[in-house]
């Protein structure tokens, strides 16, 4: 039976004695902390977690392919530095009946060594297209290593937690949330409010998709429309953050309907949620069919910035306001989530 230490992948990013790659990753063309486009490492991510279910589903099911169905969450420790190599190592922490959790330590080596960030991935093992596709069953691993145990134990525990939060988001507030809720309504009463409303707090974009972003056959390559999920929540973040927004963590992405070559993709971003420093954007993806007679959610996102300046300091941002039912339901939803990975994690 195959061990968590015999699925490792390794894959390398040569930034530092690569120019032109390392242009395309920079976010600016200065000699600024953290000058690495984040989108564009998400599709990295999504591609390394692939690589390494395929490589553990195939030894068994030789046709099949996986896909993503989930990112757990991503954990920002540190900060690019974009003149050095970036190495990904994937290894799989637990399996399912038919899916894969997928963990990826991202780090940069040398002095010092950079633990950058840590990355979950839910993958699914599937064979058949169109209305013959069907879920593939996998053996399970043998967890022989104290370490390996320890991993596939969190694992189970991540997806537990956010069963826990899905039926938390019908719960109506606790007291102290009731009353922070009550405080952010009650201050639009004021005849001198002047502060920033979540329904005015928010981007858009459309767009087509087409042949060359296909992945696995029919449907395009999911590391591509969440890079566009994060590049617009960027901006939109933005909004809110007086200094300088970077990623601290990606919170949760959810993929709902595979999207296919010729659809038209509906990109939306608002700020629903700040404490402290940190500002949480909630994103979305709706497709709709070349045709025009399908229209579904693809995707949906929360991502949480950090607003920073030159020298990554984190600075307090302006509180947000929701107005309405379901911008308070946004609202509870992003403090809980953001509280759970600060209670695990130490952002950057």
């Amino acid at each position: 039976m195959t061990q968590p230490r015999d699925t490792v992948y390794h894959r390398s990013l040569p930034l530092g004695s690569d120019p032109a790659l390392r242009r395309r990753y920079m976010v600016v063309d200065e000699p600024i902390q953290g000058n690495m486009r984040f989108g564009l490492l998400l599709e990295i991510l999504d591609k390394v977690a692939e690589e390494a279910a395929l490589n553990y589903v195939n030894q068994f099911h030789p046709t099949a392919r996986v896909v993503t169905a989930a990112i757990d969450n991503i954990v920002v420790r540190d900060a690019v530095d974009v003149t050095r190599d970036l190495t990904f190592a994937a290894t799989i922490n637990q399996i399912g009946r038919s899916s894969l959790e997928i963990g990826i330590r991202v780090e940069q080596p040398g002095d010092p060594a950079l633990h950058i960030a840590s990355c979950y991935f839910t993958m699914v093992a599937r064979s058949g297209y169109g209305e013959d596709v069907t879920s593939v069953p996998l053996p399970p691993l043998d967890y022989a290593d104290p370490v390996e145990k320890r991993r596939a134990g969190k694992a189970l525990a991540r997806r537990e937690e956010y069963r826990h939060q899905q039926a938390a988001r019908l719960e109506p507030p606790n007291k102290s949330e009731y009353a922070m809720l009550s405080a952010l309504h009650q201050a639009q009463d004021d005849p001198g409010f002047s502060g920033l409303l979540c329904g005015r707090l928010d981007a858009s974009a459309w767009e087509r998709t087409y042949p060359d972003q296909e992945n696995v056959p029919f449907t395009i390559f999911g590391g591509y429309l969440i890079r566009r999920a994060y590049e617009l929540s960027s901006i939109c973040s933005e909004l809110v953050a007086p200094h300088r927004s970077i990623i601290a963590g990606v919170n949760r992405i959810n993929f709902f309907h595979p999207v296919r070559m010729g659809d038209k993709l509906h990109f939306t971003a608002r700020v629903v949620y700040t404490e402290d420093s940190y500002v949480c954007v909630e994103a979305g993806i709706e497709r709709l069919s070349r045709d025009r007679t399908a229209k579904a959610l693809s995707n949906s996102c929360l991502f949480t910035f950090a607003n920073v300046d030159t020298e990554l300091n984190h600075h307090p941002v302006p509180v947000v306001h929701p107005t309405t039912y379901a911008e308070d339901g946004r609202c509870l939803a992003a403090r809980r989530s953001l509280h759970t990975l600060l209670r695990h994690d130490t952002l950057i």
